[in-house]
């Protein structure tokens, strides 16, 4: 990178190391409240490359994957008919600048994690899965 170049939101992308923001998914879901709610949640941060963070939008789940368009040089391949997600895109402010994880409240990146803050959470977490437990073949 030249440092003589200032870096703007016009050229910020092409700087930008593995093209960032096109490596993962969110998916904004309901508030979990309910012992049920956070079942669904372990389910799913069981899975590979999926976590769940909290922010001040909400809850939401992330799906580290690379978009399939992304080509070699970090471009995308499509970019005159690329989706309009990706056209409302704002990178005034993007990981480029400071990992996202810096703004969430909660993060769980694997099952350990999540199950740890529900037995912190709901006192009865024990009893729940004693009752899942018993009803499962």
């Amino acid at each position: 990178m030249n440092k003589n170049i200032p870096i703007t939101a016009k050229n910020k992308c092409q700087f930008c190391p593995g093209s960032r923001c096109c490596n993962y998914v969110t998916q904004h879901i309901d508030t979990p409240r309910a012992m049920d709610d956070f079942d669904t949640l372990l389910w799913q941060v069981s899975h590979q490359n999926v976590t769940v963070y909290r922010d001040e939008d909400g809850w939401f789940l992330l799906f580290q994957t690379t978009c399939s368009h992304l080509q070699d040089n970090g471009q995308c391949g499509i970019y005159p008919q690329r989706p309009q997600i990706c056209r409302n895109y704002d990178n005034d402010y993007c990981e480029y600048d400071s990992p996202a994880e810096e703004g969430f409240e909660l993060y769980f990146t694997n099952y350990d994690e999540l199950f740890a803050y529900c037995e912190k959470r709901f006192k009865s977490w024990h009893k729940h899965l004693q009752k899942n437990n018993s009803t499962t073949p």
